[in-house]
């Protein structure tokens, strides 16, 4: 995919509920079965984990000539990182432990060109190795994606300051590293914090802004459609697969779950003989 074509940024700005997940394997296969099923977007974690360049170029490739729009989170507010991350073909970024409008602003500089930003031109994949060097580069400042994580309560207690920044696009809500904020270090949602999310999620819907969040199970992925989220997170590549297995583990452990009967050991059927009459 090429910012040419971002079609989650059409999506978005129709209001359309789209569905996402995080990938924070190395293996690419993850976001081309994403691609596959269709969903509209992956996030790949390049701020947890161990997933390097090379790795978020195969989940990108992944993604080329297809609707899913591959974001990529970076670890943190760089110049150099944001713009490589871009150049390898990424259609945006997620950006972590935002706290102030400023950062955010200075996120959205270093992802634009010129005269908007201070993005350097390259002949990556962003501009198709040179081919669509004019082409791509005058698109990009429209269609390239920046999305700010909403994790901390200083972000919180100003977002309406970052929603005005001209460049966001949507506000992607990360609930454990805001109840970390709040002082409930290790809890999805502390004390207090899911009532404080809704309330920033009207603060930012009323600002017409999409937001989005990760979700733990299907119950969760439905509730947080009907709160207004846009971009629903169908969970991590990782929490899917343990969800798989812990479904079926807890299946078997049930009291109802399926046991293998033992069955009693097949007897061979038995000959009959055939008479023969003998002549007396």
């Amino acid at each position: 995919m090429t910012t040419a074509r971002n079609p989650l940024k059409k999506k978005l700005a129709n209001r359309q509920t789209t569905c996402g997940l995080w990938v924070t394997l190395e293996s690419p296969t993850i976001t081309e079965i994403a691609v596959t099923l269709g969903l509209d977007w992956v996030v790949i974690d390049a701020e947890h984990g161990h997933l390097d360049f090379k790795e978020l170029m195969e989940h990108i490739r992944a993604t080329r000539n297809s609707d899913t729009a591959p974001l990529v989170r970076i670890q943190e507010v760089e110049q150099g990182l944001i713009k490589r991350v871009l150049d390898i073909g990424a259609a945006g970024i997620v950006v972590p432990q935002v706290f102030s409008a400023d950062e955010v602003d200075q996120a959205i500089r270093f992802a634009k060109y010129p005269p908007w930003g201070v993005r350097g031109v390259g002949t990556e994949r962003a501009t198709r190795w040179g081919l669509g060097l004019k082409s791509d580069t005058l698109s990009a400042n429209s269609e390239t994606l920046v999305i700010p994580l909403m994790e901390t309560v200083s972000a919180g207690q100003c977002i309406e300051e970052i929603c005005d920044v001209p460049g966001v696009d949507a506000i992607m809500f990360g609930p454990a590293d805001y109840s970390a904020s709040a002082g409930a270090l290790g809890e999805w949602e502390g004390p207090g914090v899911a009532a404080q999310l809704l309330e920033i999620k009207d603060r930012v819907r009323a600002r017409d802004m999409p937001c989005g969040i990760l979700t733990r199970d299907s119950a969760d992925l439905l509730r947080r459609r009907d709160q207004g989220f846009q971009m629903l997170g169908l969970s991590t590549d990782t929490g899917l697969i343990i969800r798989g297995i812990q479904q079926g583990l807890d299946t078997l452990r049930s009291p109802n779950g399926f046991f293998p009967k033992t069955t009693a050991p097949m007897r061979r059927p038995v000959k009959q003989e055939r008479r023969t009459k003998r002549n007396t």
